[in-house]
C-alpha cells in the first residue's frame, strides 16, 4: 500500500477505504497530546486540560496552605488527626473518541472533495495517532437518520472497523432526507459512550450546533471531557464564485446557479461571516477549540499545525 500524499488535500466525492487505512503513516507525525500554545488560545481563557478522571489518584500528604480543599482526604484527616491531601497525576492513557459527521450537508464541495471526505481523512489521521501513542481509541459515525457507536479499545481492529463505518456512511450519501436528527441528538448519544476524561474530537460542518439544545449538550459534554472540535468547510461556502452561470448538482438533479447579482453575493458573504463568527463565539464559552479545515487544503497540514512533531 502506497503512503498518502499528505501534503495535497484530499480528494473525490466519496472516500476509499485504502486511503484511510494508509493515512497510518503520515500520522506517526502527529502528537494527539501535546496541547500546543496556539491550540490552547483557540479555547479561550476559562479552558482546563484535563477533565473528570482524567487524573489518577497517587498518594497523600500533609495539608500545606493553597491546597484545593476539595482534595482534602477526610478519612485520613480524622484517623490521624491533622489535615492531608490527595495528590493526583494525570492519566498517561486516555480514550479517544473520534466523531465522524456524514449528514447530507456534508456531501457538498466545489474545490478537490466533499466536506464529507473532508471529515473522514480528518477522522482517520486522529485516530491512527491515537492508536501509535498508546491510547484506546472508538468513535461514533452518524447521518441524517441513524448512527454507529464503536466502543474504545487499543486494537488496530478497532480503528479498521470505524475507518470501514465511516467509508460505508460516506458512500451512502445522499441520503434520504425525510427524517433528520438534529445535531443535539447526536450529541445526546454521544454522552453515552464518553467516560469522564476522554478526549474528544468532533469533525463536522456543525450545522445545528448553535442551537440551545445542542449547546446545552456540548456544555454537559464539555464538563467532563476534553473536547476538541475541527470545522469543515468549502470556498463556496464562505463566497459565489465570480460573476457568471454555473452547473451545481446534488447527485440527483442538476440546476444552474447564477451569481451576477453583487448584492447577493454580499449577503451572502455577510450571512457566512455571520454564522462563522457565531460558531466560534459558541465554542469558545465552552473553553472547546475550534480547529478550521477546508475542502481545498490538506488535512494533514491542519493538524500538524497543532499537533505536529517539534523541528530538531
Amino acid at each position: 500500500m502506497q503512503p498518502t500524499d499528505v501534503k495535497t488535500p484530499a480528494s473525490g466525492a466519496y472516500t476509499e477505504l485504502a486511503q484511510l487505512i494508509a493515512l497510518r503513516f503520515p500520522a506517526r507525525q502527529l502528537r494527539l497530546g501535546r496541547r500546543k500554545r496556539a491550540l490552547s488560545l483557540l479555547a479561550g481563557p476559562n479552558k482546563t486540560n484535563f477533565r473528570g478522571r482524567g487524573i489518577e489518584f497517587e498518594e497523600v500528604r500533609g495539608y500545606q496552605h493553597g491546597d484545593d480543599i476539595r482534595t482534602i482526604d477526610w478519612r485520613v484527616t480524622a484517623r490521624t488527626g491533622s489535615a492531608h491531601t490527595k495528590l493526583f497525576h494525570e492519566e498517561r492513557e486516555r480514550p479517544v473518541l473520534v466523531v465522524a459527521d456524514q449528514r447530507n450537508s456534508m456531501f457538498f464541495g466545489s474545490s478537490h472533495c466533499c466536506k464529507s471526505v473532508l471529515a473522514a481523512h480528518i477522522a482517520g489521521l486522529i485516530a491512527w495517532s491515537a492508536l501509535g501513542a498508546g491510547d484506546r481509541v472508538g468513535g461514533l459515525v452518524y447521518n441524517d437518520k441513524e448512527h454507529r457507536e464503536i466502543r474504545p479499545r487499543r486494537s488496530r481492529k478497532t480503528v479498521l472497523g470505524l475507518l470501514s463505518e465511516i467509508d460505508a456512511y460516506n458512500h451512502r450519501l445522499p441520503g434520504k432526507a425525510e427524517e433528520q436528527r438534529s445535531f443535539a441528538d447526536m450529541l445526546a448519544k454521544l454522552r453515552r459512550i464518553a467516560r469522564p476524561g476522554a478526549s474528544v474530537y468532533l469533525v463536522s460542518d456543525f450545522r445545528g450546533a448553535v442551537q440551545n439544545s445542542a449547546r446545552e449538550q456540548l456544555f454537559e459534554l464539555a464538563k467532563h471531557t476534553e473536547v476538541t472540535a475541527v470545522l469543515c468547510s468549502d470556498p463556496l461556502e464562505e463566497s459565489l464564485p465570480r460573476a457568471g452561470t454555473y452547473a451545481v448538482t446534488d447527485g440527483q438533479q442538476r440546476s444552474e446557479l447564477q451569481t451576477g447579482d453583487r448584492n447577493a453575493r454580499k449577503r451572502y458573504r455577510d450571512e457566512f461571516e455571520q454564522r462563522s463568527a457565531q460558531l466560534g463565539e459558541t465554542f469558545q464559552r465552552l473553553g472547546i477549540p475550534l480547529l478550521r479545515a477546508s475542502t481545498d487544503t490538506s488535512p494533514f497540514d491542519v493538524l500538524q499545525t497543532y499537533y505536529g512533531e517539534r523541528r530538531r
